[in-house]
Order: C-alpha cells, then sequence, then structure tokens
C-alpha cells in the first residue's frame, strides 16, 4: 500500500491547529456564552483553555510514542488493548468530524447570503464540495489554504480586540458580572469548549508531518496556548463595545461588535472574515475525517478500500469522498447551537479516553521511549491527566438529557457498525 507524504514542519502544523482551533466557534457561540455567563464569559473560556491545555498535553505523550493516523483509534486500543474501544473513539471521532463540517458549512451558506443571493444548503454544499477537492489534491495545498484562512481569520478577531481596547467604554465593565453566578459561567464554558475543539485532529495528520515524535507535541502546545490568549482577550473586549444582553440577542455578534464601532464597513469586513473562518473549520475537519477512515481502514478496523492511496496526489481519495457525500447528507440538518453540544459531547467522552490512555500505558508500557512526557508526575503517575479526565467527566454531567441521548444513539450505531464489521470479518476468515 502508498504511503502518504510528509510535507509538514513546525509552522505549518502549528498554523494547522491555530486554524482548528479558531474556526467559526468564537464568530458564532458568543453570543451565546454571553447569554449564559455575561462579562464573566471570560472565565468560561480560561476554563476552557485550561481543560484544552490538559488534553492538549495527554494528546502530545500519545502522538509522539504513535505518530500515525487515526489517532485516537490508534492510543485507545494501544493503551486498553481491546480493538472495540479503539474503534468506538476512531467512530466517535470521524462521526464528529462529519457532523462539524456539515454544521459550520450551514454557517458559511448563512454568511454567503449577505453577499449572494443562493440557498443557504447549496452554498454549504458548493463549499464542501470545493474543499473537497483541495483536500483530494494534497496535504500541502491544504495546509497552505488553512495558513492563509488561519491569518484572515484570527486578523479578524485582532481587530476586534484592537476596537475593545482601544475605545471608551460608554461605562465602566464589570468584568465579574455573571447573572446566573457560576452555574451560567460552567454552561458557558462547556459551551464554548466548542471553539477550542480541534487541535486534537493534528494527531491524524502525523504520517504526513516531518519529524513528528518533536513536532507534533510542540504544535499542539503552541496551538492550543495561542487561540486561549486570543480568545480571552476577545471575551473582554466585546463587553467594552457591547452590552452582554445585546450579544446574547445577536446571531452574528462579532459583525454587529464592528458594526457599533465603525459601522457598516466593520459588519461587511468581519461577514467577510467569518467566511473564510467557516471554510478553514470544514477543510479541516473533511481532512482529519479522511485520514481517521484512512487510519482505520489501514488497521483493518474498517474496510481496506478506504485506506486506497491515490498513486499521482498521494492522498486518501476513496475516504476523501466518503468524507464528502456524508458531509453533504448532515448538511440537511440545522441548529449550530445543539449540533455544537452533541459534537462537545462526543469530544469530552474521547478526551476521557485520551487522558485515561496517557494513565495506563506509564504502567503497561513503560519501556517504551517518551520523546514527550506530561510534566507533573509522582514516580511513573502524571498528575495532569488525571485532572483532565476528571473535568471531562464532570463536563459529561452538564449536559442536557437530550444531548446526551444523542451522543449515546452515535455511540449506539457504532456498536452495531463494529459488530457488522467484525462478523464479515470472521465470515472472510472462515471461508
Amino acid at each position: 500500500m502508498s504511503e502518504l507524504k510528509r510535507h509538514m514542519g513546525l509552522f505549518h502544523l502549528t498554523m494547522y491547529g491555530v486554524g482548528l482551533i479558531l474556526g467559526a466557534g468564537i464568530y458564532v457561540l458568543i453570543g451565546e456564552a454571553a447569554g449564559f455567563a455575561g462579562n464573566s464569559m471570560w472565565i468560561s473560556f480560561l476554563l476552557g483553555a485550561i481543560v484544552a491545555v490538559f488534553a492538549g498535553l495527554s494528546y502530545a505523550e500519545l502522538s509522539a510514542l504513535y505518530p500515525k493516523a487515526a489517532a485516537e483509534y490508534t492510543f485507545v486500543k494501544n493503551a486498553f488493548k481491546n480493538n472495540f474501544f479503539g474503534f468506538i473513539i476512531g467512530w466517535l471521532t470521524v462521526i464528529t468530524s462529519i457532523i462539524v463540517a456539515a454544521t459550520v458549512s450551514l454557517g458559511f451558506g448563512g454568511y454567503l447570503t449577505q453577499f449572494i443571493d443562493l440557498p443557504i444548503t447549496i452554498g454549504a454544499i458548493i463549499l464542501i464540495v470545493i474543499l473537497s477537492i483541495v483536500n483530494f489534491i494534497g496535504i500541502k495545498e491544504s495546509a497552505w489554504a488553512n495558513t492563509i484562512f488561519a491569518i484572515i481569520t484570527a486578523g479578524g478577531l485582532a481587530l476586534i480586540i484592537f476596537l475593545g481596547f482601544t475605545i471608551e467604554p460608554v461605562e465602566s465593565v464589570d468584568y465579574f458580572e455573571a447573572p446566573s453566578g457560576m452555574t451560567g459561567i460552567i454552561l458557558a464554558f462547556v459551551l464554548i469548549f466548542f471553539a477550542f475543539i480541534g487541535f486534537e485532529d493534528m494527531a491524524n495528520v502525523a504520517e504526513e508531518v516531518r519529524r513528528p515524535h518533536k513536532t507534533i507535541p510542540r504544535a499542539i502546545i503552541l496551538s492550543v496556548v495561542i487561540t486561549g490568549v486570543i480568545y480571552i482577550l476577545v471575551s473582554l473586549s466585546v463587553v467594552r463595545i457591547l452590552d452582554w444582553q445585546v450579544l446574547a440577542g445577536s446571531s452574528a455578534p462579532l459583525a454587529d461588535v464592528a458594526h457599533a464601532v465603525l459601522g457598516i464597513n466593520g459588519s461587511v469586513t468581519l461577514s467577510l472574515i467569518a467566511l473564510f473562518a467557516t471554510a478553514s473549520t470544514v477543510l479541516i475537519t473533511l481532512v482529519a475525517g479522511s485520514r481517521i477512515l484512512y487510519g482505520m481502514a489501514k488497521s483493518k478496523s474498517l474496510p481496506e478500500f478506504l485506506g486506497r492511496i491515490h498513486p499521482k496526489t498521494k492522498t486518501p481519495w476513496i475516504a476523501v469522498i466518503g468524507i464528502l457525500v456524508t458531509s453533504i447528507g448532515f448538511a440537511f440538518v440545522g441548529d449550530i447551537v445543539i449540533v455544537a453540544n452533541i459534537v462537545v459531547f462526543a469530544v469530552v467522552i474521547t478526551f476521557a479516553a485520551i487522558n485515561l490512555a496517557v494513565i495506563v500505558l506509564r504502567y503497561t508500557e513503560p519501556v517504551l521511549e517518551r520523546p514527550f512526557r506530561v510534566p507533573v508526575n509522582i514516580g511513573k503517575f502524571p498528575i495532569l491527566p488525571l485532572f483532565g479526565f476528571g473535568t471531562t467527566v464532570y463536563m459529561a454531567l452538564q449536559f442536557e438529557i437530550e444531548v446526551v441521548l444523542a451522543g449515546l444513539a452515535i455511540i449506539g450505531i457504532g456498536v452495531v457498525l463494529y459488530i457488522i464489521l467484525k462478523r464479515r470479518k470472521d465470515f472472510m476468515n472462515s471461508t
């Protein structure tokens, strides 16, 4: 079987991670977060950054140990010596990639209507098709496209930060004002964690990274820290320009913030930047989703044809088409806040498994060379993954029952698929 080509260094991979994280979440969900936490939503973003750092450190250690595509599947399978658990985590990762790509493409379609009279769903499908072509052409082209998108997206957020800290607020801002107290801050934290997810997909392009043992851990930590600082500054800036209640009622909160200072030119500029932000998120999730399918097929947990590499582009072309088709299917489904919570629930389950995998592997594979180790240890035992595991379990208990049921349904479908594929494999081996 052909191999993927190693094109990405530290700069591209860090920008890839920044692009993953600085996607549509902050542009869409900051208004919802303001409704829960008021002026205190910066605390929610701080909590999100801390949990992301815990998970990021665990991903860094595991990706240095096992620098392969289908990262989560590989980590969990090796930690628990169980293909079933690995398959379920890999399945969750694939599904969340598809749902995120579909949902955020709808956000793109919504922003596009401000410039072109086109149905939202059609705009979403056009974006998915164009970016799937980029994904097929190659990881180098995808990385360059994402780097450009990430710089533009960060530019929009930098503009918001600049406006927020250079104008005098109409009245003094109490940054600890929280209409629903700590409960609201926690609810906002759980919701806006959607804006942090994505860095985990950096590990899924490991087979296309130069010197992955060193490059991946550094890029993960750099991208989480950079985006965490940006998010906190943005959350402090917006409430200096607009009252949190106005933000809470807005469908395009950052565009409204820019409009309040710069007029119509500001809102048009931010809407245009939001197109790049949403496109960046869709591109990265399409790339990551196809690499997970490729990695699982290569490990024979999924049908092997999904792992075929195109001879010219050196990309997993059948997996690319599979993600393209399913993402278009999900594009016909809608509410970004509900879907964001379902995605976060699935990611929280995955992060819990990843943090636990670090702890387990320290004891089951103590002699393996670890180019990167999570800091703060008591003997073999890593303290930070324990905190990471605890916080993700706590987060899983904060979701509404509808979200939990939807997440469990996705897991249930994965279980059925695993049983079908295992029986098919057993049947093929016996004949």
